[in-house]
C-alpha cells in the first residue's frame, strides 16, 4: 500500500515563487476547445477544486488570511470562492465599517477603501498560486446589493469590479444564489452582456440557488462560459436523487452547448441538513463531491466548511442571517475539518489519470441498489475507456464493463486516507463497506 502523491504546489507558505506558480508557467485560465473544462493557455488542464470562503476578505486580518491561503494551498485546493460586494446578509460592510459602494441621489459611487482592501485579498490568493474566484455581486434577498440596486447600479458596480482586477487570475461569478427565472432571468442576461460582451479575459459563471439548473435557454449567452450550479445543504432521497441524476448530469449529456459544468456549492461540511437537522459529515460532504466530478464531464467542484465560509469569529453561534444552518466552528478550527483535509485526495486522484478526458460511462457499472440513491455508483471513462475512474459510497462489489481479454491494473483508492491498494483484477469487492474509488488503468 502507498499514499497517493500530491503535487509540488503543496506548498507550506502561502506566497509561491514565480518559477511554481501556475499562472506564471502556464499562463492564464481559459476555457478549453473541447469546452468540457478549463485550462491554462499554454493547453495544460486546470483541475478547478476551490475552497469557500464567502466572507473571509471582508472580514479577516492580513496575517489570518495568509494563515487560511497557507493552509488551503497545503491541502490541495486550486482555487478560493469569495463574495466580493457589500451588504450582502452576512456582511453589511468589511471590518472596518466599509460598504463596498455609496448611493447619493440614485449614483453609485464604489467606496476606495473596501476595494483597496480587496486588492490586498485578491493578490494574495494569486500570489498563492490559486485562482480567485469573486462573486460578483451577491443577489439572493433583501439586504443582499443585487436585490436592493437597480438594473443601473449594479450594472455600474459590475462594470467597476472587473474593469479594475481585469489583470487578475480568476474565474468570475457574476451573482450569488439568484433564481435566474422568469422574473429576473432577462436583467441578469443583461448585465451580464453589458459587463462582459464578447470579452474572453477570463471564464464566467454565475451562481443559482439551491437545486436549480436554470441555462436552459441561455445557449445565446455568450459571455456565460462555465454553467455553475448549487445542489445545496438537503440531505433527503429527492436531493441525492438531483444531485447525480438529475438536470446537471442530464445536461452534461448534451453534445451541443459544451460548456464546463461546475458544482459551485455541494452540502457545507458542518452546516445542518435541511432535513436530518443534522450536520454534514465529512462522508456527506465528500460523497456529493466525488458525485459532482463525475456525472458530467469532469471540470472541478467547490467545498465548502461550516465556519469558514462564514469568517466566523465567535464560538457557540450560528452565521448571521442562516439561521438553522447550525452551531459554526470559528473559521481558524474550521479549516481543519475531516473533508478539508481529503480535498488533496480528491486532487491526487483525478490528477493520477487523464481526468480533461473522462465521460460519464454508468453504463459500465451495474448498481447495489437502484432503489436507493445513497448508494449510487458514479462512473466516468475517457472515450477509448483506458482509464476509468468508479465512485462506490457503500462499498460492495462493482463488475466494470470493459475489455476483459487480459487482466487490466486497479487501484482501490481510500478517500479518507489517499492510501492506494493496487490489484488486477476486473471483479472486485471493496476493502470494506465505507466509500471507496476504483480506478482502471
Amino acid at each position: 500500500m502507498r499514499l497517493l502523491s500530491v503535487v509540488a504546489v503543496f506548498a507550506l507558505a502561502a506566497a509561491v515563487s514565480a518559477a511554481d506558480n501556475p499562472f506564471v508557467k502556464h499562463g492564464r485560465i481559459r476555457v478549453a476547445k473541447s469546452g468540457t473544462h478549463l485550462e491554462h493557455t499554454d493547453g495544460t488542464p486546470f483541475f478547478f477544486l476551490a475552497d469557500t470562503c464567502w466572507t473571509g476578505p471582508a472580514f479577516s486580518s492580513e496575517k489570518d488570511w495568509q494563515t487560511y491561503l497557507q493552509d488551503r494551498v497545503k491541502k490541495g485546493f486550486t482555487a478560493i470562492q469569495f463574495n466580493m460586494a457589500s451588504p450582502w446578509r452576512c456582511a453589511p460592510t468589511d471590518a472596518e465599517g466599509n460598504p463596498s459602494y455609496t448611493l447619493k441621489d440614485g449614483k453609485l459611487t464604489p467606496n476606495e477603501a473596501f476595494y483597496k482592501r480587496c486588492d490586498a485579498r485578491l493578490k494574495a490568493i494569486n500570489d498563492a498560486g490559486l485562482l480567485a474566484v469573486p462573486v460578483l455581486c451577491w443577489a439572493h434577498r433583501k439586504g443582499d446589493a443585487g436585490k436592493e440596486l437597480t438594473e443601473e447600479q449594479i450594472t455600474t458596480l459590475v462594470k467597476f469590479e472587473v474593469a479594475r482586477y481585469k489583470d487578475a487570475h480568476v474565474l468570475w461569478i457574476l451573482a450569488g444564489d439568484n433564481q435566474y427565472g422568469s422574473t429576473d432571468a432577462a436583467m441578469w442576461k443583461r448585465i451580464g452582456l453589458a459587463v462582459f460582451g464578447d470579452r474572453t479575459n477570463a471564464p464566467v459563471t454565475t451562481h443559482p440557488t439551491g437545486e436549480n439548473f436554470p441555462w436552459k435557454g441561455w445557449e445565446d449567452e455568450k459571455w456565460l462560459t462555465v454553467l455553475g450550479y448549487q445542489s445545496g445543504h438537503g440531505d433527503s432521497d429527492k436531493t441525492l436523487q438531483w444531485l447525480h441524476s438529475g438536470p446537471p448530469a442530464e445536461y452534461g449529456k448534451r453534445p451541443e452547448f459544451t460548456r464546463p459544468i461546475i458544482n459551485l456549492e455541494p452540502p457545507y461540511e458542518g452546516h445542518n441538513g435541511y432535513s436530518s437537522k443534522k450536520p454534514h459529515s465529512d462522508y456527506s460532504a465528500r460523497r456529493a463531491i466525488y458525485w459532482s466530478l463525475l456525472v458530467h464531464p469532469t471540470a472541478g467542484v467547490t467545498y465548502g466548511g461550516h465556519g469558514v465560509w462564514s469568517w466566523h469569529t465567535k464560538p457557540g453561534e450560528e452565521p448571521t442571517d442562516h439561521k438553522g444552518s447550525g452551531v459554526a466552528k470559528v473559521w481558524s478550527e474550521g479549516i481543519d475539518l475531516p473533508g478539508a483535509g481529503q480535498m488533496k485526495h480528491v486532487r491526487a486522484v483525478f490528477e493520477s489519470v487523464r481526468w480533461a478526458e473522462l465521460r460519464p460511462a454508468p453504463e459500465l457499472v451495474s448498481q447495489l441498489d437502484a432503489k436507493d440513491p445513497s448508494k449510487f455508483i458514479a462512473c466516468a471513462a475517457t472515450p477509448d475507456r483506458s482509464q476509468v475512474v468508479v465512485y462506490m459510497p457503500v462499498g460492495g462489489k462493482v463488475s466494470v464493463g470493459v475489455a476483459q481479454d487480459k487482466p487490466r491494473p486497479v487501484e482501490w483508492i481510500n478517500p479518507r486516507t489517499g492510501e492506494v491498494t493496487k490489484g488486477r483484477n476486473i471483479d472486485l469487492k471493496a476493502p470494506d463497506e465505507s466509500d471507496w474509488i476504483l480506478v482502471v488503468k
